[in-house]
């Protein structure tokens, strides 16, 4: 694939665990040099996505940190610091999601950099933000589910708060911030000015919520209550089969006419209440009760057919265990196994992103802690000598698998 729009660029990853590795991983797809600094603790993502051969490499981090350059430093270590000078010094783009007390101590927020190197584009992707009463508090995605408003959904549909059982905040706003460094780096090509961005979780999220729900509350004075009530309806899940579960949706109006017919319930044709998209928006409750019912005489696969034949957007509701072997997905090739130098056989999962007639290159997999460390303190200008003794103090770390 030859489609690299930021091959001249390279990006320093002060990040960790999700929302930061997801904004880096999608700037590594086009093009960009990523290096990735941890601490010697490690990136909390290594042990807390799940289990690993050796330990070093969750699942969970082997994806997100796919074709990263990685250097461990100890900053709380003489050397180390001119280390990271040299790193700020060479890279164009700076992206970090550690609170910001944290960076300032470090020396490595964005004015202390900025005030050195104003051309930078320097992104921190915060909890809340630095400016409201919740800033420099600390987060995780499910809390900002439940701040946003986004458990509470749950609430009002089923009676009790939940959380989706993703890290669907942090991915939202990691490509995000993604997407506003490139929009900074058009703007650095064009004037030669860098610039700061904040990305915070809770107002991105809080924004895509009310986008949705504020709905009839948007208005002065409201025309009803707040809530997309299609979408906040018990009903809209999806449906049993007899033997398993389909997802489906029918919005338009042949749509519907379609779907009553291919599922036996033509007398509603004419119903005052179905018969067009106003009607079903005002009987939302009795609409939903009739498409959200069992459909459990037939097996997922025959209703797949039957909606298909009659142009209704229908797929199988998968498990974890099915998603991974669904015929689309092994036919385009998502997932592929890959050698791993310390974790044997790994799955590879490739962007989704297609240009002209190639995907985005899958690039190469997440190295160990400090795998690059020597090479980098090399191409930096660092002397032989002054490499082993910032190993030997600490102060860098290298990995015991690539000597």
């Amino acid at each position: 694939m030859s489609f690299k729009p930021l091959k001249n660029i390279r990006v320093l990853d002060l990040t960790s665990v999700v929302v930061g590795p997801v904004c880096t991983w999608r700037l590594g797809q086009y093009g960009a040099e990523i290096i990735k600094v941890e601490n010697p603790e490690g990136d909390l993502m290594r042990g807390l996505g799940g289990l690993s051969p050796t330990g070093q490499h969750s699942g969970a981090y082997l994806h997100l940190n796919r074709g990263k350059r990685n250097i461990c430093l100890d900053l709380k270590k003489p050397g180390a610091k001119e280390v990271m000078d040299r790193l700020i010094e060479s890279v164009d783009v700076i992206v970090a999601n550690m609170r910001p007390q944290a960076l300032q101590k470090l020396g490595i927020d964005a004015d202390s950099i900025r005030s050195r190197f104003p051309e930078k584009i320097y992104c921190l992707i915060t909890g809340y933000g630095t400016d409201g009463p919740y800033a420099g508090l600390p987060t995780y995605d499910s809390v900002v589910q439940g701040v946003t408003g986004m458990a509470g959904l749950f609430l009002k549909r089923d009676g009790a708060p939940n959380y989706v059982p993703m890290l669907i905040c942090d991915h939202v706003a990691g490509e995000i911030a993604a997407g506003s460094i490139l929009a900074a780096i058009v703007e650095y090509q064009s004037t030669g000015k860098g610039c700061t961005i904040e990305v915070p979780m809770f107002e991105t999220m809080a924004g895509f919520v009310l986008q949705e729900h504020l709905a009839q509350q948007s208005f002065d004075p409201p025309v009803g209550p707040a809530g997309d009530l299609r979408l906040l309806s018990p009903q809209n899940k999806p449906v049993q089969t007899s033997d398993g579960w389909i997802s489906f949706t029918v919005n338009t109006d042949s749509q519907v006419r379609a779907f009553l017919n291919a599922t036996g319930r033509s007398d509603l044709l004419n119903d005052d209440r179905f018969n067009s998209v106003a009607a079903r928006a005002k009987n939302v409750k009795e609409w939903f009760e009739v498409r959200g019912k069992p459909l459990t005489y037939r097996t997922t696969d025959e209703w797949l057919e039957l909606f298909q034949k009659a142009d209704i957007a229908a797929q199988p509701c998968h498990t974890l265990e099915t998603l991974q072997h669904d015929k689309h997905l092994t036919a385009v090739g998502l997932i592929t196994q890959e050698s791993h130098p310390t974790e044997g056989t790994v799955a590879a999962i490739r962007a989704s992103i297609k240009v002209d007639d190639g995907y985005l290159d899958v690039r190469s997999t997440a190295q160990p802690k400090g795998w690059d460390s020597k090479p980098l303190l090399a191409e930096m200008g660092f002397e032989q000598a002054q490499i082993e003794a910032m190993l030997n103090s600490g102060a860098v770390v290298t990995s015991s698998s690539n000597p």
